[in-house]
């Protein structure tokens, strides 16, 4: 019978067939009489039987008219049946989608660059930069082949040329739909300009302003000429990641592993409460924390090398170059960052200012008696050390916040892609 499902496509119709009355007897058998129920069931059973008989075509065919015959007479027409069985099968994989991203898989959009260059954020590049061009090839925005290479590397490029003279008024945000910029609008001297399809310009929130008009580096005010280049950038995209979250139901994340975590509960005046953030877990409950003047942690005591699993990479740099951006440079107290001048940002390290300074990771909830209750706890850092808002500034966060790990990057197709970005 196997054999000839594949084979003929009448056998393929008739088991569609069966299985469909199947379906519409089920959902209506506390409504029909029992004579329907027994007519439509004999007639099914005998498409069936006929079927693993291996009876010729046209018996099988006899048999499918007799089911027919039997459904039309028999079971209740649904009004719109067409709609509804469509809605009914689009309801099914949404729900399908959802229990994989509650339960197994979520994906996850990096907008920063605080773990790189293990994960990526995104990061602009601005041809008309007020500092000027870097050079004349700064200028050329590719075509053809090249376009869709980079593409494939989550590039693209925006480039707008004022249509008038007059006033920047207003850089509108784009206008979304799900997770899609679809279009975003400039005004200039009272005329608007459409750029379709935006790239996403990263976190946007009221510490870090990353939109447009940070990116290309203008804003309302700014005096325009027709003619005249507005905007010309190249966008890199963050890295988008599945993040596994059912391996975390039933083994707590090592120290080592990225993790995703909430936001919310974490006490710091500029930590929005409403985020996902990814970080290196490099703190377990109890833990003493100390960051070296070597850029090494020392966790109760014991300093952490390229031996250490999972952080081979992180302690990968020479200890003779200096702490750069968005390279491995190990982990930075406040004295190093006062050393090699690194700005201080939202507040890079207040929780370590030396070598000397031993954190607790610790967290101890007031209940409504005032009784103190120990909370188990986390201690997170990022992989760029010179630019990462992390447990060196806000400290510990509840364990339950962390939702699960790094898993696989699925795009953009660079060096990055899957799930070596440990």
């Amino acid at each position: 019978m196997i054999l000839r499902w594949f084979f003929s496509s009448t056998v393929r119709e008739a088991c569609a067939m069966r299985k469909h009355m199947h379906h519409l007897l089920c959902a209506q058998r506390d409504v029909l009489t029992p004579p329907a129920i027994g007519a439509v069931t004999l007639a099914m059973n005998r498409l069936r039987d006929t079927i693993a008989a291996g009876e010729n075509i046209g018996k099988i065919r006899i048999k499918m008219d007799e089911l027919d015959f039997a459904a039309n007479k028999w079971l209740k027409p649904y009004p719109n049946a067409l709609w509804r069985e469509n809605v009914e099968v689009i309801l099914v994989a949404v729900a399908v989608a959802m229990a994989i991203r509650t339960f197994f898989l979520q994906p996850f959009k990096i907008p920063t660059g605080s773990m790189q260059p293990t994960l990526f954020g995104v990061v602009s590049q601005n041809y008309l930069s007020r500092y000027g061009p870097r050079s004349e090839a700064d200028f050329k925005i590719p075509t053809g082949w090249e376009r869709v290479r980079e593409w494939f590397e989550g590039i693209s490029y925006i480039h707008v040329v004022a249509d008038t003279d007059g006033e920047l008024q207003v850089v509108e945000p784009p206008v979304r739909f799900l997770i899609f910029n679809l279009w975003q609008t400039i005004w200039v001297g009272g005329q608007s300009q459409t750029i379709w399809f935006p790239p996403d310009y990263g976190e946007q929130t009221l510490q870090m302003r990353a939109g447009l008009r940070t990116r290309a580096e203008f804003g309302e005010g700014q005096q325009c000429q027709k003619g005249k280049e507005l905007v010309k950038l190249r966008m890199s995209a963050g890295d988008h990641l599945f993040v596994d979250r059912l391996t975390c139901n039933f083994h707590k994340p090592d120290r080592g592993e990225i993790v995703v975590f909430q936001t919310k509960g974490i006490q710091h005046p500029m930590m929005p409460q409403d985020q996902f953030y990814i970080k290196r877990l490099v703190a377990l409950p109890g833990d003493r924390v100390q960051i070296g003047d070597d850029r090494h942690l020392i966790i109760n005591g014991r300093r952490l090398d390229a031996s250490t699993p999972h952080f081979e990479t992180v302690y990968s740099f020479d200890p003779k170059q200096s702490p750069r951006e968005s390279q491995f440079s190990g982990h930075l107290n406040g004295t190093v960052a006062v050393r090699y001048n690194i700005p201080p940002g939202l507040g890079l390290a207040p929780l370590f200012p030396d070598a000397e300074t031993v954190y607790t990771n610790e967290l101890v909830e007031i209940g409504v008696n005032g009784g103190e209750k120990k909370i188990a706890s986390c201690m997170v850092m990022g992989d760029n050390t010179c630019n990462s808002f992390d447990s060196r500034a806000w400290g510990p966060f509840p364990a339950d916040n962390i939702i699960g790990k790094s898993f696989f990057v699925y795009w953009p197709i660079t060096k990055r892609f899957g799930w070596g970005n440990q």
